[in-house]
């Protein structure tokens, strides 16, 4: 446990020395959401169920940190220090092979939870935060969503062969479903195909699971339980591809 730990220390001090994770789980999400959130303002307006637009993005941005972290960030650290040989090394040493694997687990979720932290406060002064209808099933989606693409990122960390290749898979899936699932336009001002491209994506999922019980607009219990099978599934495959 000891050298776990320490596993987990280290893992942490280079997170926050890396400038992906610094440009895209802290800083992309807190601006891109104050130049969304002002560009529509703070009037309700069908578009956004009746409800306050700003406080719309403010709710939904906290799911871009967790995408973020999960598709951006861990895949291109993971992929590098296999590109590198550094498992190789933790192998060597005595570690098991789960131990990275669950280091980088609770790495990207205490990343997630202290960027989310940051946008709130951000958001705070300039938009206020939103009142929350339904704290527990809010705090849920966020948990299990942590730890859904949390897992995701370690799956294609240990699939993609080098960190250039995880970066770049890592963007494709990360900007289009940023697009179509949170911080882009709210659905109801989509066309029809791109509503059905982006229902069944992921982040649509998560953003629904947060952001409807969060402004009152809705329970999000099916977007909730597809969240919790994507995590269930993630985290098993993850585990399983991390053993080998």
């Amino acid at each position: 446990m000891n050298a776990m730990g320490r596993l987990i220390k280290a893992e942490m001090k280079l997170m926050v020395r890396d400038p992906l994770v610094l440009t895209f789980v802290f800083a992309f999400p807190v601006v891109t959401m104050l130049i969304i959130g002002g560009a529509f303002g703070t009037t309700p307006t069908p578009a956004f169920e009746h409800t306050n637009p700003a406080h719309w993005y403010v709710a939904s941005y906290l799911t871009v940190t967790i995408a973020a972290g999960g598709l951006v960030m861990l895949p291109v650290h993971l992929a590098s220090y296999r590109e590198r040989g550094v498992l190789r090394r933790f192998t060597a040493a005595g570690f098991p092979h789960w131990s990275f694997a669950i280091a980088q687990l609770i790495v990207g979720l205490v990343t997630v939870t202290v960027a989310c932290a940051l946008l709130l406060a951000v958001a705070a002064p300039v938009y206020g935060i939103p009142a929350l209808h339904s704290a527990w099933r809010v705090v849920a989606a966020l948990v299990l969503g942590a730890v859904a693409f949390v897992s995701i990122g370690v799956l294609l960390g240990t699939l993609l062969p080098s960190a250039r290749s995880a970066q770049a898979v890592g963007l494709l899936i990360f900007f289009p479903s940023f697009l179509l699932g949170a911080g882009g336009p709210p659905p109801h001002v989509m066309g029809h195909m791109v509503k059905n491209i982006a229902g069944p994506l992921p982040l649509t999922q998560l953003t629904d699971a947060v952001r409807d019980p969060w402004l009152g607009i809705g329970q999000g219990t099916g977007s909730l339980i597809v969240v919790a099978a994507i995590a269930v599934a993630a985290t098993t495959i993850a585990a399983r591809r991390a053993a080998l």
